[in-house]
């Protein structure tokens, strides 16, 4: 559950929402406990709140509903549909293809995901290439595109479906555990620098405060990033908690320092 803190109730809930990057009439909010003054600053303590997401609908199938989670904004309806259509549509539809996309080989499920993200990006209206690049940890899908942000959204929202998406995929039909991440332009790079720069302000406010720190929910690989950063730093540690898509990671500091 993820936990936000501040001076006051109002501003814990404001730093939630803006973690988030949600409004008020999308969220439900829990209030944990009240902000205490303390005595000379003593037992002063922050205001807590636990603030989770609201899903406008409820879906039977985990991949619909991670669409219409991280597909929420009006200026993204469309997108969101054509992301819906491909599901409908994909390889998993009936007892046949499943059959055909099971147990495959790693290059047979590689080629069969290029197709899979080339129809998505399709029906999105920015039809892109796909073009693979292997790293020691991941296959990259690169998606080609004159229209990169069509396929990336409003903070990245509708690439890390893509992602989501791509990732059940390849869990489906290949036979060995492959990791792959989707990217456009240089969109995974640059929020890669950013998640560094968080990974560090998130340790060095452990370390000052603490307290455990609750970060915004994000993709398993971004997560994995931070905790790659935080590693080596023996002053804290980093799980993850909640369920996708909306686990997090909880940065805390080892107890035997403080």
């Amino acid at each position: 559950m993820p936990v936000y803190e501040g001076n006051t109730t109002e501003e814990a809930i404001a730093n939630g929402l803006r973690a988030l990057q949600l409004k008020k009439d999308a969220v439900e909010i829990t209030i944990l406990s009240e902000a205490k003054k303390g005595f000379f600053g003593f037992g002063k303590k922050a205001a807590q709140v636990s603030i989770e997401p609201t899903v406008s609908e409820q879906v039977s199938e985990a991949v619909e509903e991670t669409v219409e989670a991280v597909i929420a904004t009006e200026e993204e309806v469309a997108m969101k549909e054509a992301v819906e259509q491909t599901v409908d549509v994909s390889p998993s539809s009936t007892a046949e293809q499943r059959k055909v996309l099971e147990n495959l080989t790693d290059e047979e499920a590689i080629t069969e995901l290029a197709l899979y993200l080339t129809n998505i990006s399709k029906e999105l209206n920015a039809l892109a290439m796909v073009r693979l690049e292997r790293t020691a940890d991941n296959m990259i899908f690169h998606l080609d595109t004159d229209k990169p942000g069509m396929l990336i959204g409003k903070h990245g929202k509708v690439l890390n479906a893509m992602q989501y998406l791509a990732q059940v995929f390849i869990h489906r039909a290949a036979s060995n555990k492959l990791s792959v991440v989707v990217n456009v332009g240089d969109y995974r790079e640059k929020r890669q620098a950013i998640l560094k720069r968080l990974a560090e302000r998130t340790a060095e406010k452990v370390k000052r405060t603490g307290q455990p720190v609750f970060l915004e929910p994000m993709p398993a690989f971004e997560r994995k990033q931070i905790h790659f950063t935080l590693s080596k730093d023996d002053h804290i540690k980093t799980h993850s908690e909640g369920d996708e898509p909306y686990r997090y990671l909880v940065v805390e500091p080892v107890k035997k320092y403080y």
